[in-house]
Parts: C-alpha cells; sequence; structure tokens
C-alpha cells in the first residue's frame, strides 16, 4: 500500500514510518522544509513539500495514496490558548482537505486524537472524543473524519494518550521535563495523584499500521500501554534524575495546558487489543524516564 502521511518527521510519525516501510508499504510524506526532506528521504519515504496550510498539496498526496494517516499538528502552539486555537483550526481545515479527497473511494484515513478524560474511572474506546475545552475544535475535527464512513472513506481514529515517549522523550512526561529544567523544580499540579496514560512511540507505530491495514470505517481505537501513572511518580523519577526536588507547584505553572495537567485521565485499551491483536511490548513511561539526561 502506498500511505500518505503528515508529520512524519516528528516522534511518533518518524516510528510509523519505519513500521510501515518494514512491512513491505511505501510512504509519501508532508515536508514542510529542506530539512524534513532530507530526513524523509533518508528514512525511506518520499518527500512532498508543502504544509498544513496547503491544502492543494494535502490534496494531490491524498490522491497519490493508497491510504493516509494525519499526525501533523503545531505543538509549538501550547504556549498559549490563542495559538493553540490556530493550530487547532488549521489542522481541522488539513483534515476536512484530506477527506474529501478520499470520498468514494473506500481507501482508509486515519487520523490522530486524543485519549478522553472520564471521571471516575478508564475512559474506553467507546467513549466519545472531547469537544469542548482547549483543543475541543480538534474532537468536532475527529468526528467529522469518522462520518465520512458513511461517505466510501474506511475512516478511523488513533486516540493517543498525553504521553507518547522514546528514549526518556515526548508527551506530556517530556514537558514536565523541559519544565523542570527552565525553573529548577520537577513540579507537579495539586497533589499529584491524577493518572496519565502513555504509551511508547514504536508500540504506537503498530498499532496505526494495524488500523490503517483492517480497522472498519468509523471506529475508534486507543493506543494506551500504561493505563494510568500518578503524576507524582513521573516527576520522582524526572526529579532524581535530573538531581532536582520533586514537589508541587501552582498550576498557572504549565501555562494553557495547566488545567489538563491537573485532570486524572485514565485510559484502557482492552477493546483495542482484544479486537486487533496489539500487545505493547517496548517500556513503560516510567521505565523509559530513566533514559533521560542528567
Amino acid at each position: 500500500m502506498r500511505v500518505f502521511i503528515t508529520g512524519g518527521t516528528g516522534l511518533i510519525g518518524s516510528t510509523v514510518i519505519a513500521e510501515l516501510l518494514d512491512n513491505g508499504h511505501s510512504v509519501l510524506a508532508l515536508a514542510r522544509s529542506d530539512s524534513s526532506a532530507e530526513a524523509l528521504t533518508a528514512a525511506g519515504a518520499e518527500p512532498i513539500r508543502g504544509d498544513l496550510a496547503d491544502l492543494s498539496t494535502l490534496r494531490a498526496g491524498a490522491a497519490r495514496a493508497d491510504g493516509v494517516i494525519h499526525l501533523a499538528f503545531d505543538h509549538a502552539a501550547f504556549g498559549s490558548a490563542e495559538a493553540v486555537g490556530v493550530a487547532v483550526a488549521q489542522e481541522g481545515a488539513a483534515m476536512a482537505a484530506l477527506g474529501d479527497e478520499l470520498i468514494g473511494s473506500d481507501r482508509p484515513l486515519v487520523t490522530v486524537a486524543g485519549t478522553p478524560g472520564v471521571p471516575g474511572r478508564a475512559s474506553t474506546e467507546a467513549d466519545p472524543s472531547p469537544i469542548e475545552g482547549l483543543v475541543g475544535g480538534r474532537g468536532h475535527s475527529v468526528n467529522a473524519i469518522l462520518e465520512l464512513s458513511a461517505r466510501g472513506v474506511r475512516s478511523a481514529a488513533v486516540r493517543l494518550p498525553r504521553t507518547v515517549h522514546n528514549d526518556g522523550k515526548g508527551g506530556f512526561a517530556g514537558m514536565l521535563t523541559d519544565i523542570a529544567r527552565r525553573t529548577g523544580v520537577s513540579g507537579y499540579p495539586g497533589d499529584g495523584a491524577q493518572r496519565w496514560p502513555a504509551v511508547h512511540a514504536l508500540d504506537a507505530a503498530v498499532l496505526f499500521r494495524l488500523v490503517l491495514e483492517s480497522a472498519q470505517a468509523g471506529t475508534v481505537w486507543h493506543a494506551v500501554a500504561d493505563e494510568g501513572d500518578a503524576v507524582r511518580d513521573i516527576a520522582a523519577v524526572i526529579g532524581r534524575r535530573l538531581g532536582l526536588e520533586a514537589k508541587s507547584v501552582p498550576e498557572q505553572t504549565f501555562g494553557p495546558l495547566g488545567a489538563i495537567f491537573a485532570t486524572d485521565q485514565p485510559s484502557s485499551s482492552a477493546h483495542t487489543r482484544q479486537v486487533l491483536g496489539w500487545e505493547p511490548k517496548h517500556p513503560s513511561l516510567l521505565e523509559d524516564l530513566e533514559n533521560i539526561e542528567p
């Protein structure tokens, strides 16, 4: 299968490309810079120059492919709520363009989403995508893609936990590490009992491939390996690796993500494992954080 992928040079995208190539697929990948194009070529993919705002390029990439995986998002936007809103709107338009190109083709379109938080229990694949809050617009866009299952698109969503990690880097835990380096404290909001799910990027890549290859239209899947680690436990490992004290800090320390950081959001992947046979094999988050360089 020739697969068009956005976000192919990121932490997740680079592992997805390797997983696809290792399993006999070929890859076209969106490249927003010369350096990204060079990295994609070195990885074995064919780069297509453009970015998420270039809707004609997105449509052209999808038209050349047997299937599409959308991963790109401007994570630098998390510095302010206004920037997040702009990034969410841009991503929504890009997803719509990809979906429109595939209508009536029965080709797969796999998009990324986030695991929802459900008060009092671990969220499951049956829970709806969140459509409120800072990134609620992404939920609306994902729902629109899933609805294309009624229009001849084999659409599906892979929900990622807040921390997708590899070699001690990535996701919310990676943000905690960056904030700890900057502030001199390995901090967590509140009492730190809130739980965050996690998955190793290499395990998530396998799930993206499985969903691309075989998932039914209109379905949702959870790339969750660790159902929920207490944030204070995450901060403790970060603090020990960096030689810093781990303690509670004000929620505003974490900027526009503070309220999300403070939320208990465990998640289950029992359905995904049972139906698709997905079984995570790589280190857990707490194990992987031992790779943080002091």
